[in-house]
């Protein structure tokens, strides 16, 4: 046991060391949320582009088929490897943020994934090198998987343990607007590289830039990164000596409860995310007749609006109980394949954008909190590890296999009616993981790292 006037010295050194650094407001905190959205944008930048380009060309590019429905599903199976990897990276990533720091690891993560998709956009064809370039296409998505798995739980750390804990809906909320910014950036590139070129150059060569371009945006992401200092509460962890020697093992025996409950609770926002940002490309040019540059643009116009909407979302949460907005969102998640298909039908863009818009503001109701939410199940010193292996391992029973699903029942079933009872069942598998959990409690950063802040009348 250790000495209990040595805890009481190093823990007022923790709290001193907490109050020259942390400052709610002020310009640390600005450029962590910053460095937390560009970072976590500019590697789902690079994860979006590759969903898009397997909904799109990878089927005729690395898995040539006589039957497009099989090329497609191919393709969606190496989309599905960068959520299978993902574990990978939160074992090992996670572990080494709560033990050697947040922002070493988030630097880290970029370089992976960031060098992965600058390969993926030199890789050679089938029709090249043959069977050489689907099995390199599935080494470069488990890498890119790899450093997502790793980035989401540093982002989140690095801009809500700058940020004022009582208002951590809002800070954390910063990691949650990379991946629809992200998205809102391949889209954007992607389309506009369609709408240049014909058909046959943007199969042939088109596509590629959009994964070129992802070098110059990594040494972007780097140069931001590398100016932070690290986070007050890892610093304070680390003035008190209190990081933990084996996280995994840690979360697995004292907090199971927690990880079943933040795992179980991404389930319906991953699904719902692939249905309408991936598979619904595939939906609109394949079921309904509809171009891809219409079908991309009512996904650009969803993922411009959740850019605002998330950070709404999640400052909303810290007025309001985070747990029942996150459910009364999944209901609604749950309740909307069942009007969005049948609206539809009859292939008219209107109503696919309004679909679209509508499925991704619910999506930004349950993902705006969603950070916070997985970040309050876990004590500080075990919030990295805990957070990455919550949200890569719900990855995999989620956002990893719903294309594939989709595709697979649409093809047996040739209705829509199993795609959204899939997504139903997901609703209440979330909704089961909120009743697990519990709400947060800001004291336990507050403590740490020295900041208890008074009251709030009227909060």
């Amino acid at each position: 046991m250790k000495n209990t006037a040595n805890m009481d010295t190093s823990r007022g050194k923790g709290k001193d060391k907490g109050m020259e650094t942390q400052s709610f407001g002020g310009s640390a905190v600005r450029r962590a949320f910053f460095a937390s959205l560009t970072g976590t944008a500019l590697e789902w930048y690079d994860f979006a582009i590759y969903s898009v380009a397997a909904a799109l060309v990878f089927g005729d590019v690395f898995f040539p088929s006589e039957d497009p429905a099989t090329g497609t599903l191919l393709a969606f199976s190496t989309y599905a490897v960068g959520y299978v990897s993902r574990p990978l990276g939160g074992f090992v990533f996670g572990r080494l943020g709560d033990k050697i720091g947040r922002k070493k690891v988030l630097i880290a993560t970029l370089v992976l994934i960031g060098a992965a998709t600058l390969l993926i956009g030199l890789l050679p064809s089938y029709a090249t090198i043959g069977v050489a370039a689907p099995i390199a296409l599935v080494i470069l998505r488990f890498a890119q998987g790899v450093g997502v798995g790793g980035e989401w739980g540093g982002a989140v750390l690095l801009s809500s343990e700058f940020g004022d804990p009582r208002r951590r809906g809002f800070f954390a909320s910063a990691a949650q607007i990379g991946p629809p910014a992200g998205n809102l950036m391949a889209n954007g590139v992607l389309a506009a590289l369609g709408a240049m070129l014909t058909e046959s150059q943007f199969t042939s060569w088109g596509w590629r830039v959009a994964f070129l371009l992802s070098g110059v945006l990594v040494v972007f992401g780097l140069w931001i990164r590398a100016k932070l200092e690290e986070t007050p509460v890892f610093k304070a962890m680390e003035a008190e000596q209190t990081r933990p020697e084996a996280p995994i093992r840690e979360v697995f025996t004292t907090h199971p409860r927690a990880l079943a409950a933040a795992i179980l609770s991404r389930v319906a926002p991953d699904v719902l995310y692939a249905l309408f940002t991936v598979f619904v490309l595939t939906y609109a040019t394949g079921e309904l007749g509809m171009s891809r540059g219409s079908a991309l643009a009512a996904v650009l116009i969803g993922s411009s609006l959740q850019v605002f909407l998330i950070p709404l979302a999640g400052a909303l949460s810290d007025r309001v109980n985070r747990r029942l907005l996150y459910g009364v969102s999944a209901v609604a998640a749950g309740v909307w394949p069942f009007l969005f298909f049948p609206m539809t039908s009859g292939g008219n863009w209107p109503l696919l954008a309004l679909g679209v818009v509508v499925a991704l503001a619910i999506h930004s109701l349950m993902y705006g909190p969603q950070a916070a939410f997985i970040a309050e199940q876990f004590s500080p010193r075990l919030r990295y590890t805990g957070s990455s292996l919550a949200y890569t391992l719900a990855g995999v029973i989620g956002g990893a296999v719903a294309p594939l699903l989709f595709t697979a029942l649409l093809d047996a079933y040739d209705s829509w009616i199993p795609l959204a009872l899939y997504v139903a069942v997901t609703a209440v598998v979330t909704v089961t993981g909120l009743c697990l959990g519990r709400d947060g409690n800001p004291a336990d950063d507050e403590e740490l790292s020295g900041t208890e802040q008074p009251a709030r009348v009227g909060a």
